[in-house]
């Protein structure tokens, strides 16, 4: 019992690393917390530093989740306490410890945790976010998509009830983080991605 805690905490402190913020201060651009919608996550670090930062985050933010759910895969915790271990990276990203409980809005690190636990449903997830933004220009609408099928798609590809769980536990902590992005879409007052954009 003892060791899986550890793990969980340890998943926890490793979604604390704001890779936005350490990002931005080894290339010395703006810090993303004063600026755009003032969040360390992919989206704004683009936004605000440029596209180098942006991806660099990303990769960061996708890695850690990966990395946590994949090792604790690895060193055999049992299937319960590997969910909570791919939650706990994403808690620790949104209320991060190195920045008083304030971070980013999960969905990067919540897709790598997703795709170290069932890399199939997390690659499915990765296209839906990817297609709705190529689409309609709407990150967050992206994270709306593809978190918002999570569930469905868990319980038609598994039938798992424990995973099911979590996917709704996932797909909860994104929308409450998106709840602003919510009303702005509602409003047509949500800022557009420029992926390709000078």
């Amino acid at each position: 019992m003892g060791l899986y805690l550890s793990g969980v905490f340890g998943a926890y402190l490793l979604g604390s690393i704001p890779f936005g913020l350490v990002v931005a201060k080894i290339l010395k651009a703006d810090d993303p917390r004063t600026h755009g919608s003032h969040n360390i996550g992919f989206t704004n670090v683009l936004r605000v530093c440029g596209k180098k930062a942006g991806f660099l985050t990303l990769l960061g933010d996708l890695g850690k989740g990966i990395l946590a759910t994949t090792m604790a895969n690895f060193v055999g915790f049992p299937w319960v306490w590997i969910l909570l271990v791919g939650f706990a990276v994403v808690f620790g990203h949104v209320f991060s410890l190195f920045l008083r409980f304030n971070g980013g809005k999960g969905v990067a690190t919540g897709l790598g945790s997703i795709l170290g636990i069932h890399p199939l449903i997390g690659l499915i997830l990765i296209g839906v976010w990817l297609g709705a933004v190529l689409i309609f220009r709407y990150s967050s609408g992206g994270a709306l998509a593809a978190f918002g099928v999570f569930p469905f798609i868990a319980f038609f590809l598994t039938q798992d009830l424990y995973f099911c769980l979590y996917s709704l536990c996932m797909m909860g902590i994104i929308y409450f983080c998106h709840k602003e992005n919510i009303l702005r879409l509602a409003q047509g007052t949500e800022s557009k991605m420029r992926l390709f954009s000078n």
